[in-house]
């Protein structure tokens, strides 16, 4: 199937990306994510390999609407969680001290 990544078009065969995926070990996965075979592996990842380009040359979106044409399931970015720090200050902040009204 031809698709477009980065204004470049790539023939692209869902077996041909598999293929190319195995061996490959999934780096840890911030944002947008497919998955391939058992593993769940970051878009971004991906794309480097299939097209040999640079990460910085093509979006997630792209990748991401390449594969889903291929038949692959893709992941959208996991919400953002707190850390413990953040939850715990949190937890901590008082509310707001109501105005002062110098008429009352």
């Amino acid at each position: 199937m031809r698709v477009v990544i980065a204004r470049f078009p790539f023939d692209l065969i869902k077996t041909e990306v598999q293929d190319a995926m195995k061996g490959i070990k999934p780096e840890p996965i911030t944002g947008e994510s497919v998955l391939i075979g058992s593993r769940h592996y970051p878009v971004k990842q991906v794309g480097e390999i299939i097209t040999r380009q640079d990460r910085r040359d093509f979006t997630a979106g792209e990748v991401t609407r390449a594969l889903t044409r291929l038949g692959f399931t893709c992941r959208s970015a996991p919400p953002a969680t707190r850390t413990p720090l953040e939850e715990a200050s949190a937890m901590l902040q008082t509310p707001a001290a109501p105005e002062w009204d110098p008429e009352s």
